[in-house]
């Protein structure tokens, strides 16, 4: 892998390295990605990784309720901004900040993408002036999205390439983003309870009798009220219609990448199928895409790119 014109053989080992270890990331915490990413050409796959690597990170950190998360989080976009500004060497160790930044570099992504999901993260951190762990709308839950998600979309889009100008792209790379997060907070209920966080606009619960309340007397019995049911309807329509609007962009990709992505959409929308077949149990258990039918849709569309090219 090159680092650069002036770089070393030891800078490009070092790389290289880098590369490794957030694939390892990648093949660990996000297996609908990490099968979709095997799709993509070897430098777009790495790329992804990379992105991937970087955001689970940082996502950590959050998760996690380190005491010093504001700080860090702080630490790493002044480290990012030294990268990517004056170029230094690739780190061995700091693997996931240099390959971040060789992959920001060579694609030319807009580095305000990456602070618009740090800025996002800052909002999961308590103490600090943008933190929430209510939202009261959809609007307001968008606002958190459009870093935590829609950012990662449009990080995405120059790695994958497009048969438009950028721009025209970039409106169905953002939904597709917010698509993936909203199914993830529908599954992921029950586990940010146990944080204190409800990744649902409240206004659209309340339409249902649903309340922070009733929320957490499902998660202690793990059983499912019939009001949270009706509203998970309501919002698993609103999370698919989100996809309907997102999927057709996918044609403005280059065809290369798009069966990747196209995987990556079906299976994900699928999770919303896993959530209804199982009676919305989303306080007993986390609904997943068995491997073999991920692997599956991977092969169906691979297959169907080879038979129509230009699809």
């Amino acid at each position: 892998m090159n680092s650069g014109p002036a770089g070393s053989l030891t800078d490009r080992e070092t790389l290289a390295a880098a590369y490794r270890y957030c694939r390892a990331v990648a093949a660990v915490h996000g297996r609908t990605y990490f099968l979709a990413a095997r799709l993509l050409s070897p430098d777009r796959r790495v790329a992804v990784h990379a992105l991937y690597a970087f955001a689970r990170t940082v996502d950590d950190i959050v998760d996690h309720g380190a005491p010093d998360a504001a700080a860090r989080l702080d630490d790493i976009e002044t480290r990012l901004r030294i990268r990517l500004r004056e170029a230094p060497h690739p780190d061995p160790d700091d693997p996931i900040l240099s390959a971040t930044a060789d992959t920001v570099t060579r694609f030319g992504i807009s580095p305000a993408h990456l602070r618009t999901f740090l800025d996002s993260m800052r909002m999961d951190v308590p103490g600090t002036t943008r933190f929430r762990n209510r939202y009261a709308t959809m609007t307001e839950l968008r606002e958190y999205m459009a870093g935590s998600a829609a950012a990662i979309g449009l990080q995405l889009l120059p790695i994958l390439g497009t048969v438009v100008p950028a721009a025209e792209a970039e409106p169905a790379a953002a939904a597709l983003g917010e698509a993936f997060q909203l199914t993830n907070f529908l599954r992921d209920i029950a586990e940010d309870l146990d944080r204190d966080r409800i990744y649902l606009p409240l206004d659209e619960l309340a339409v249902f009798g649903v309340d922070p309340d009733v929320l957490t007397h499902c998660r202690r019995t793990g059983h499912t009220d019939l009001r949270v049911r009706r509203a998970l309807t309501h919002l698993i329509a609103t999370n698919r219609a989100l996809y309907r609007f997102a999927t057709p962009g996918i044609d403005l990709l280059h065809p290369r990448v798009r069966p990747a992505i196209r995987t990556a959409a079906v299976l994900y929308a699928e999770i919303l199928d896993r959530i209804e077949q199982s009676g919305y149990a989303v306080f007993r258990h986390r609904a997943t895409v068995p491997r073999h039918r991920r692997y599956r849709v991977a092969a169906t569309q691979f297959a169907t790119a080879a038979l129509h090219p230009t699809r």
